[in-house]
């Protein structure tokens, strides 16, 4: 009994792993993240569809494995070098996101009955943006390496590195508030943190990469590199977690101190095996979540909240980035990178649930809200680009209007997002035509070029 049990079991994790690679390769078809197509199947296999996978706990460990891991590889990632040059706007912007956010959602409580804590998650989980979806598309709209990449990805850093004190802030409401002495001593331990990690990327960002202690003994060893890396994640995890801080805490930290070490090149390399499967399983348990019974019985409030959120994120960011004097449509088309909510809101809410500031209907609503919003944002990209384009254009005509700005979300049912992406080249001209017939300034028409992703602008930094 205990062997078909065995084999039934080995038997389902195969199915799991067709299924997610199935997923994630129509959704790199399409010129999207593959997490989408993890969270996807997630939801196929998942008890509001196929039912396959009944018992979301059988993954539970390997997922918050997956946690930590995508918490180190963030670390890992995270350019200090390239942040200095836009890090202002990039803390600024990032600073209005969580205002505005949290802002939005307390006052929204006074409607709908919210704690004050939950109203904090919730504003936390609008701030943030995909790194992993925003990169992508720059990447499809030949941008990544123009200002408007610099800029978008600049505040996808400061984004990451806020989200290591909103967990700290969600351990400490949870832990009863901020009332008395366990307010106090919460208090304490989230500025300590806080503190220590603003001295760590000031220490990281002034000097010459680290060589880290281990490195030698590892050498360029296939099979102890990956284990080393794993052993600095999981190790700082167990540490943070042993002080009383989240263990993602931890693992950010350390693979911040790997990310600027000279061992970063081979850690990555050989760990980005073990970080994909764990990544994987930590979005398909994300999409074991999303309960397609609940969106079509509150279809209403979820389109509604979602149409709010990205409305919202795209004019703070657009304002924000032009208050630093960049123009309109570098702004513009930053703020629309930035629209969509990130896969960190899965990781926020994990925590809301673990310390009974969430409950599962307001899981349901994150979930559902955010896998939208990853799932939209290349179709609100090509759509805003095309009406940022009429404007230009000066068309005034509400069907051409329209047919400009829905077109792209049509041909790209039909065709890669890279296809879709071409033909925005003639529109760049004659705008340019037509300022050069009339006098206008050239500074338009540059700009244009760059929304239609015609032009590729100045090199500059980005993410190593």
């Amino acid at each position: 009994m205990e062997a078909a049990h065995h084999e039934a079991q080995l038997t389902g994790i195969a199915i799991v792993a067709l299924v997610a690679l199935g997923c994630g390769m129509v959704m790199a078809r399409f010129r999207q993240p593959a997490v989408v197509g993890y969270i996807l199947a997630g939801a196929l296999l998942g008890p509001s569809a196929l039912g396959l996978v009944q018992d979301r706990e059988a993954i539970a460990l390997l997922a918050e494995l997956g946690v930590l891991m995508l918490l180190f590889l963030i670390g890992m990632e995270l350019s200090l070098r390239s942040f200095k040059e836009v890090w202002k706007i990039a803390v600024f912007t990032t600073l209005a996101q969580v205002a505005v956010g949290v802002g939005v959602t307390w006052l929204a409580s006074f409607l709908t009955g919210w704690s004050l804590e939950l109203a904090a998650l919730i504003g936390f989980v609008v701030a943030l943006s995909s790194t992993a979806v925003a990169v992508k598309m720059l990447e499809e709209i030949g941008e990544l390496r123009t200002r408007v990449g610099q800029i978008t990805v600049g505040v996808l850093i400061a984004q990451d590195l806020a989200v290591v004190p909103m967990m700290l802030a969600l351990d400490a409401l949870g832990s009863g508030g901020l009332e008395g002495d366990a307010g106090i001593i919460a208090g304490l331990r989230m500025a300590l943190s806080l503190g220590f990690l603003v001295l760590l990327l000031l220490y990281l960002g002034r000097r010459q990469r680290l060589k880290l202690p281990f490195q030698r003994l590892v050498g360029k060893s296939v099979d102890l590199t990956p284990l080393a890396g794993l052993g600095f994640c999981f190790g700082a995890a167990a540490v943070s977690g042993l002080l009383g801080l989240s263990p993602a805490y931890g693992a950010f930290l350390a693979g911040l101190v790997v990310g600027n070490s000279t061992a970063r090149p081979a850690m990555m390399r050989h760990t980005e095996p073990i970080q994909a499967v764990l990544l994987m399983v930590f979005f398909l348990s994300v999409g074991l979540l999303l309960d397609a019974g609940y969106i079509v019985d509150n279809l209403f409030t979820v389109l509604l909240v979602l149409f709010l959120i990205i409305g919202l994120k795209t004019a703070v960011n657009v304002f924000a980035i032009k208050a630093f004097g960049e123009t309109w449509p570098r702004a513009f088309m930053a703020g629309v990178l930035l629209a969509q909510i990130g896969e960190f809101s899965f990781v926020l809410v994990a925590i809301g649930l673990s310390v009974g500031i969430a409950g599962p209907d307001d899981q349901r609503l994150i979930v559902a809200v955010t896998v939208l919003s990853l799932a939209a944002a290349p179709l609100y990209l090509g759509a805003a680009r095309q009406l940022h384009r009429a404007v230009l254009l000066g068309v005034t005509s509400g069907p051409e209007s329209v047919r400009l700005t829905l077109g792209p979300a049509n041909r790209l049912l039909q065709r890669s997002r890279r296809r879709l992406a071409s033909g925005y080249g003639a529109g760049s001209r004659r705008l340019a035509g037509l300022r050069a017939r009339f006098g206008g300034a050239a500074d338009g028409g540059e700009e244009a070029a760059k929304l239609d992703g015609s032009g590729e602008a100045e090199q500059t930094g980005s993410r190593d």
